[in-house]
């Protein structure tokens, strides 16, 4: 379609006129659209030359179209236009309706305002009305409200008679009589009735003084209690129209049989004298299960199925217990045997079989819902103070029988036997005695309560030994000195290690059950340490008797090996013999520049003369046990390889060559022979022994290489870790060739080698030799001349 034809089919405007702008934007937007298609369709269709030729065809096409869309949009308009109309209509007939609406409702508010004021008048005459209902029901109750006061005195007899069931019979009838006037009256309470609020409150109170004593009315008078319960239960169940407070008498019933029941049993407060609690605990072992049995066989029948009488019984009294014995624990601090009577009393009596455990209370009485007697802390609090008391109570008992054990040391006669004619002492008995009796009791309680007590006991025994220890060091500190001479000095020394090592044997039976392995270590070492202790104090008063003497000199000269054989009773000492310096004699009769060592036994046929009093307690058998003779060998073999190596450390001795290094290794290794065999001969077994410290030095002595020297003194402190650098350097100084360079290195091993293990290690023996102090340098060590 072209651009005429279109201006064709568009209507003209009169001139001056303007075309209207569009209602709304999205219009012309339509507008717009819309010619667009048509433009598009119009080009599409008419786009080739021949398609023109059926113009005519779509004019004619359209033009219908057209038509029958206009003649649609009137049918539109004509059914809207009518409907409009209708609506109008409508309209104006609503309108007339609300007017005559408008119309009717002021009339009636006249008349409703006409009406309201006639009312008015008539209100006098309503309230006459009311009033002659009011005296119509007055006169016909008026003979019943007359017996009222002497209805109320009848049930106040009847009370005080306790004859329950007959009083609230006529105070129900009171009741119903003051509800039947309250309706009709409005509400209006007659003076008459004043007196059932106080009457309906004695009964109350009467219901609760029965319930209260439910225990004792079962066995004497069954029937009040029974009554008592039955008024309850029916007052439970009325109902009423009087604006008046529920009394709700089973609740106070139910809360009157608890108060009894506590009231009877714990009631007065528990003031108790110090050893009273077991026996008014043991009361309570016999009263609690007889209440529970005459709860189970008098009272049930007597109460309703729902009151669970056994239950309640059991209940009550286990909180009246608990509130009981918190009260006890809030007082003053129970003793020890309070405490203890207290926790196993709760923890073991009360629930076994003899009281809440019984097999006679049935499930009635449900003890599996309880609460505990006595809280964690509570319990807490018992075994704290019952270990408090008992380790006063404990650390009393062993000093007294420490101070009668001191006190016999200076005695006139020797030391008691026992039947073996071993020095013997009860001593031991009595502390193990005292400390295993209190472990052993305090099992009977808890497991918690014996943990504590052997704990308290383990370190009452360390304190013991500490104690015994230093008053063993104050006694023969005071013998050394001569300012108290013990008769039998060394048998007393002796019997304390006879009965230290019966501790050492017996300490076990201080270890529960469930105790940790481990526990009685720090004890045992502590033994272990008094009975060495005791061992050197029999050492040195032997060696003192002995009159064996010991001379430092530049050079270490000890005997010759003794050709006799070494039997059991021989005693080896180890003598370092003045000579002048280098006159030290070799094995074949030659000198030795600068070293020589042997060793002599000694004869026990020579010591007899010296040693009496050893010989003596000897032959009765100091040395009970096998330990005990063990640590005195020990100890003795000890004593003698310190002193061999204090005669080597401070004898400045030097070899000059590598054959004298030769010979004293020779003699170390024989000398280490020698202390061997005499020390197994007396029964020292071999890993006790410390002779294997000369093979060592033996070792260090011999070695061919000096720049091997750092592995030789590493191996050296693996064995012996308490071996100082001091020591090393003293050593090196025995060799002679070791150069400034080879001595560093060698030192440096012990702080570069590996550290040795604790297991490894063997007994103290560097740490308690002395090493000379070395000469001032004369330069510092960073000098020139360093």
């Amino acid at each position: 379609m072209d651009s005429a034809t279109k201006d064709e089919m568009q209507p003209s405007l009169p001139p001056g006129s303007s075309c209207p702008g569009p209602e709304w934007p999205e219009q012309e937007k339509a507008e717009q659209l819309a010619r667009g298609a048509a433009l598009k369709w119009a080009s599409g269709i008419f786009y080739r030359p021949e398609q023109l030729a059926r113009l005519g065809q779509y004019r004619s096409r359209e033009v219908q179209r057209t038509s029958s869309l206009e003649a649609r949009i009137k049918s539109v308009v004509q059914s809207y236009l009518e409907g409009v109309k209708t609506g109008v209509w409508q309209l104006a007939q609503a309108f007339e309706a609300v007017q005559g609406t408008r119309e009717a409702l002021g009339q009636a508010r006249g008349l409703l305002q006409g009406m309201a004021e006639a009312t008015q008048t008539l209100q006098p005459l309503r309230e006459q009305v009311a009033q002659h209902k009011q005296l119509q029901v007055l006169s016909q109750l008026l003979p019943r409200l007359r017996a009222v006061p002497a209805a109320v005195a009848h049930t106040q007899t009847l009370i005080g008679a306790q004859r329950l069931l007959e009083a609230y019979v006529c105070l129900r009838e009171l009741e119903q009589l003051q509800e039947e006037t309250w309706a009709p009256l409005g509400g209006l309470e007659l003076p008459v009735f004043e007196g059932l609020g106080p009457l309906a409150e004695a009964l109350g109170q009467a219901v609760e003084a029965a319930a209260g004593v439910a225990g004792q009315l079962a066995r004497e008078d069954p029937a009040l209690l029974v009554a008592a319960v039955r008024v309850a239960e029916v007052d439970a169940g009325h109902t009423t129209s009087l604006e008046l407070p529920p009394r709700d008498w089973r609740r106070r019933c139910l809360q009157a049989l608890q108060e009894g029941l506590e009231r009877t049993h714990f009631g007065t407060p528990l003031l108790l004298e110090p050893g009273a609690l077991a026996g008014w605990l043991e009361a309570l072992r016999v009263a609690l299960p007889a209440e529970l049995a005459i709860a189970e066989a008098l009272v049930a029948p007597c109460c309703p199925p729902h009151y669970q009488v056994v239950r309640l019984w059991a209940h009550t009294l286990h909180s009246g217990l608990r509130r009981c014995l918190q009260q006890l624990l809030e007082g003053p601090a129970l003793g020890a045997a309070d405490a203890f009577t207290l926790l196993r009393w709760t923890l073991h009596v009360y629930l076994g079989p003899e009281m809440m455990g019984s097999l006679e209370l049935g499930p009635e009485a449900d003890v599996s819902q309880l609460e505990p007697l006595l809280t964690p802390e509570n319990i807490e609090q018992l075994e704290a103070t019952f270990v408090t008391q008992i380790q006063v109570n404990v650390a009393q008992w062993l000093q007294k029988a420490l101070d009668g054990e001191v006190a016999e040391w200076n005695r006139e006669q020797e030391p008691g036997t026992d039947s073996s004619g071993f020095y013997h002492s009860p001593m031991p008995a009595i502390v193990l005695q005292i400390l295993e009796e209190n472990i052993r009791v305090t099992s009977m309680v808890s497991e918690s309560l014996q943990r504590r007590v052997h704990i308290m006991a383990l370190s009452e025994l360390g304190t013991f030994l500490r104690s015994f220890s230093d008053a063993l060091i104050r006694f023969s500190r005071d013998h050394i000195r001569g300012e108290v001479m013990a008769p039998h000095y060394v048998p007393y020394l002796l019997a304390t290690l006879n009965y230290q090592s019966a501790l050492s044997s017996s300490v076990s039976v201080l270890q529960p059950g469930g105790a940790a392995s481990g526990a009685l270590a720090p004890v045992e070492a502590a033994l272990d340490e008094l009975q060495r202790r005791i061992c050197r104090l029999v050492l040195e008063a032997l060696l003192a008797e002995l009159q064996v003497r010991t001379f430092l000199q530049p050079r270490l000269c000890l005997t010759r090996p003794h050709p006799a054989p070494v039997r059991s009773s021989a005693l080896a000492s180890v003598v370092v013999e003045p000579r002048a310096a280098g006159q030290c004699m070799r094995a074949d009769g030659k000198l030795l520049p600068g070293f020589q060592a042997s060793t002599e036994s000694c004869d026990p046929g020579a010591l007899k003369g010296k040693a009496g009093k050893w010989g003596s307690a000897h032959r009765k058998g100091v040395l009970d046990p096998l330990r005990s003779l063990q640590l005195l060998l020990a100890e003795a073999e000890r004593t003698v390889v310190l002193q061999y190596l204090r005669a080597l450390m401070q004898g400045r001795l030097v070899c000059r060559g590598a054959e004298e290094r030769t010979q004293a290794a020779e003699r170390l290794q024989h000398d280490a022979a020698q202390l061997r065999e005499l020390f197994l001969g007396l029964g020292l077994e071999e890993s006790y022994q410390c002779a294997p410290v000369l093979l060592a030095l033996r070792d260090l002595l011999n070695l061919r290489d000096p720049m091997l020297l750092g592995l030789e003194v590493a191996g050296l402190r693996q064995k012996f870790p308490d071996v100082s650098e001091d020591h090393v350097s003293a050593l090196l100084d025995l060799r002679g060739d070791v150069s400034r360079e080879q001595r560093l290195a060698a030192l440096s091993s012990l702080q570069a080698g590996p550290q040795p293990s604790p297991s490894a290690g063997r007994r103290a023996l560097f740490s308690l030799v002395p090493v000379p102090t070395p000469a001032l340098s004369s330069c510092l060590p960073s000098g020139p001349c360093a």
